[in-house]
């Protein structure tokens, strides 16, 4: 798929812009949907940290399996 055709919707209008989730600034099309490099190493940095996280069931979170689970 080319750039030209992620960028359209089906009617071929350009999307609505939308705001860096870091400062607010608009996305910019090199570092969507961040507006600059800055902006998504921030973002980087705070998953590396631990800042972020994806909620898990605490069995994940402690590598225990009481074998319950059928697979």
């Amino acid at each position: 798929m080319t750039q030209e055709a992620r960028l359209t919707t089906p009617d071929d209008t350009p999307p609505a812009a939308v705001p860096c989730p870091i400062c607010g600034k608009p996305a910019a099309p090199a570092y969507t949907p961040f507006c600059s490099k800055r902006c998504a190493d921030v973002d980087l940095q705070r998953w590396l940290s631990g800042r972020y996280a994806i909620p898990g069931r605490e069995e994940d979170a402690l590598g225990q399996d009481d074998g319950s689970r059928e697979e």
